[in-house]
């Protein structure tokens, strides 16, 4: 039977269990393991990613209580099926004319909060993870993949409130304000102000100042509008 294949992981200064379990957790936001994938046995995955049993047993055990993974005696580890939650919650919601401004105003209701429960619960692993989109977003990039990291930074903070239904939320309302990222990421300005108000947010949670992430991502939402509604210069 195959088993998913792990890539390489990037060593930093932080404990070995929670930089396996920030690159195992990356993987599984941006799909490259996708739901139902079966990891390798114990022995063999700690040997491929050079790290010890016990690193990867804290690592997994974490996966584990955020739900990303699945893990049955005999039958190994699995990856969790994420849009599950947001296929069942949205499927209740399919007879209701759902407007993108109804879903902007649940985004300003929900990300502040989401953002302030981060920087309360968010733990070493969640913030390599956010670094790392970090490190990655400039103003350069082609309007695609700068939106496409937009969304794995919102999604990734989501995951580090430590509540599904959170992140259940997170992935519905990132569907239904699709064209407004659009909309945001079509200019270098608008590039920009998406990059530095995610690093106005990750310092806040970083150092775990609930207000301030608060605070931090309700500007950062309404700077967003006001570049999606500019005409383009």
């Amino acid at each position: 039977m195959a088993f998913a294949s792990i890539p390489p992981m990037r060593r930093q200064s932080r404990s070995v269990s929670a930089e396996l379990a920030a690159h195992l957790e990356r993987l599984i936001i941006s799909g490259e393991l996708r739901a139902g994938d079966r990891l390798p046995p114990e022995r063999e995955l700690a040997a491929n990613m050079n790290v010890s049993r016990a690193s990867l047993r804290e690592a997994m055990f974490e996966l584990e209580s955020k739900k990303l993974v699945e893990r049955k005696q005999g039958r190994g580890s699995t990856i969790a099926d994420l849009s599950r939650g947001a296929s069942q919650l949205q499927g209740n919601l399919a007879d209701l004319d759902v407007e993108l401004g109804y879903a902007t105003e649940l985004r300003d209701l929900v990300e502040p909060r989401i953002a302030q429960l981060a920087a309360m619960r968010a733990q070493d692993s969640n913030l390599l993870s956010l670094d790392e989109v970090l490190t990655r977003s400039h103003t350069g990039l082609p309007a695609e993949e700068s939106m496409e990291l937009d969304i794995e930074f919102h999604t990734l903070l989501a995951h580090a409130a430590q509540n599904p239904l959170l992140v259940t939320l997170c992935t519905m309302t990132t569907e239904w304000t699709r064209r407004t990222r659009v909309l945001s990421h079509r200019t270098a300005l608008g590039r920009r102000v998406s990059v530095q108000g995610h690093e106005m947010i990750y310092r806040a949670v970083s150092e775990h100042d609930g207000p301030a992430a608060a605070a931090a991502m309700e500007q950062h939402l309404r700077e967003v509008r006001e570049i999606s509604v500019a005409p383009p210069g």
